[in-house]
């Protein structure tokens, strides 16, 4: 069970549903019976499911305290009819059943687990919905874009992506991104890799040889000059015209053949 948490007035869903008294020892062995009997429930409900060649994983099975309804939650890949199902499960339990089809985050949830942290699932423990992430949040962090590496158990982009997004684009409108051009207390360079937590770059100075070792600056050391398009555009700036020599040689009138 998903332990308690704070939630947002207006995520409360109105009107609140009346205490009626505190469980009884009664109570607590109908909910007990109540969790033997789903587990029942779940090996009827997958029996007839292969009966009726449905295309359906049953994931979890759950039964109203006064037993008057049963929920039965299944992932699919497209829509699926279960009319006949329904009719079947209700002649065997002789109650209101009701099919919910989920997301495969909904499952991961309900199921539970641990994720590649070795930690619990976060949707499990403490998570009451789920945000969007997308594929850029890895990218700005710095993670490997392997889908392998950045998916949970679920299939889906992890959760956790999501957490210190905010604190990466902070750190991200402070720190020069790299190609940029840059002056340094030795001098003038260009920004080749950037570290975001640790606000350390690695610059390679117009001084130093092409094959010499970027070397690491502070942040607060550094200034920017250009940005990586505009120190772009300073290149082409910077580029010597050709002279009239020049372009004519390579112009399609003065190209001789070769009399061989």
């Amino acid at each position: 069970a998903m332990p308690n948490r704070e939630i947002a007035d207006d995520h409360i869903l109105q009107p609140l549903k009346p205490v009626i008294r505190v469980a009884t020892e009664e109570d607590m062995n109908k909910l007990a019976d109540n969790h033997r009997k789903e587990i029942d429930a779940f090996a009827i409900c997958q029996k007839k499911i292969a009966a009726h060649k449905l295309e359906m994983k049953l994931v979890d099975v759950e039964y109203t305290f006064d037993n008057c309804k049963i929920l039965f939650y299944f992932t699919a890949d497209g829509r699926v009819d279960f009319r006949e199902l329904v009719k079947d499960l209700a002649s065997v339990f002789r109650t209101r059943i009701e099919l919910r089809q989920i997301g495969v985050r909904d499952e991961a949830k309900m199921l539970g687990g641990l994720g590649l942290c070795g930690r619990p699932f976060c949707c499990s423990q403490f998570l009451s919905g789920f945000q969007p992430v997308s594929i850029k949040m890895a990218k700005e962090q710095g993670l490997s874009l392997n889908p392998v590496k950045i998916s949970g158990t679920c299939g889906r982009l992890m959760c956790c992506l999501k957490y210190e997004q905010e604190a990466y684009q902070d750190l991200q409108r402070n720190t020069p991104a790299q190609g940029s051009y840059v002056s340094t207390p030795e001098g003038k360079g260009t920004v080749v890799g950037v570290s975001l937590l640790t606000g350390v770059l690695q610059i390679h100075l117009d001084s130093s040889s092409q094959d010499a070792a970027p070397i690491n600056y502070k942040v607060s050391q550094v200034k920017v000059l250009h940005g990586p398009a505009a120190r772009g555009r300073q290149k082409i700036r910077d580029r010597k015209p050709k002279t009239d020599a020049e372009n004519s040689e390579k112009s399609p009138g003065n190209i001789r053949n070769n009399p061989n």
